[in-house]
């Protein structure tokens, strides 16, 4: 399935900000040298020089209140989203916009720089419906690590699976012999044409989707293409209150150097 492609610079992004996460509640809005972890989120995400303007989008009202005291836009959503692309879906509903970048809320250390690489891509391959992108596992406890997500690409970058699990299989070799870019992460952004976002909700649940929990794997199987784009950038996603507080140091660290 192809998505067709306008060569356009018209590109929001818009940030799901869910308060009920299911290993740390609230933690959208936990505070993070002197701000709400959001607040980290949108400032790194408005330096990308592609987005021209960003918003958040959420469900609860005190993600909302912890935004006003910032001067950022929020869109009420729905509550009942089954992930953070139907959740976008519904904000760019009635938005004239071509081009929209999902940044994940509770990623305060997103690289602007690789928001920017993601939307050319997508502007560079207009036979792909989503840009992403992946860095290099350094660690081999990455690699068997169920909540890391990896991913396999063909020669032209396109993505051809991502599973929890470690892909590819080596067989007949040590890690030594294949080397060090075997193992890929899949950084949790994405950059999708609207025209596909208004397709993806009205798209069931896929098999391998139900299995591996990962709702990129339902546009694959159906057919849609995803040009993945390299970056050297390893942000740090907040899923737990260790994750909080190793975000912290390092923000704290870069305010101390400034």
């Amino acid at each position: 399935m192809v998505v067709s492609a306008d060569r356009t610079e018209n590109c929001i992004a818009i940030i799901p900000a869910r308060f009920d996460s299911s290993r740390f509640p609230g933690k959208v809005i936990e505070p993070l040298a002197g701000k709400p972890l959001i607040v980290h989120t949108y400032e790194r995400t408005i330096q990308a020089s592609a987005v021209e303007r960003a918003y958040v989008a959420t469900d609860d009202a005190r993600v909302v209140d912890a935004l006003k005291e910032h001067d950022i836009e929020s869109i009420m959503t729905r509550s009942d989203h089954a992930s953070g692309t139907d959740r976008i879906a519904e904000a760019v509903e009635k938005m004239d916009a071509d081009i929209i970048v999902n940044v994940q809320g509770d990623e305060p250390l997103v690289d602007p720089e690789t928001i920017d690489q993601a939307v050319q891509a997508l502007v560079d391959h207009p036979e792909a419906a989503i840009a992403t992108a992946k860095h290099s596992i350094q660690r081999w406890e990455d690699v068997n690590d169920p909540n890391v997500v990896k991913v396999v690409t063909d020669p032209q970058g396109r993505a051809l699976y991502f599973s929890r699990s470690p892909i590819p299989h080596i067989r007949g070799k040590s890690i030594e012999e294949v080397g060090e870019t075997t193992y890929w992460q899949h950084v949790g952004l994405y950059v999708y044409r609207k025209e596909f976002l208004a397709q993806f909700p009205k798209l069931a649940v896929t098999p391998l989707e139900d299995l591996e929990k990962l709702e990129q794997l339902r546009a694959l199987e159906n057919g849609f293409s995803i040009v993945v784009v390299e970056t050297q950038h390893k942000s740090i996603g907040v899923d737990t209150p260790e994750d909080l507080e190793r975000v912290r140091e390092l923000i704290e660290s870069q305010l101390v150097e400034e």
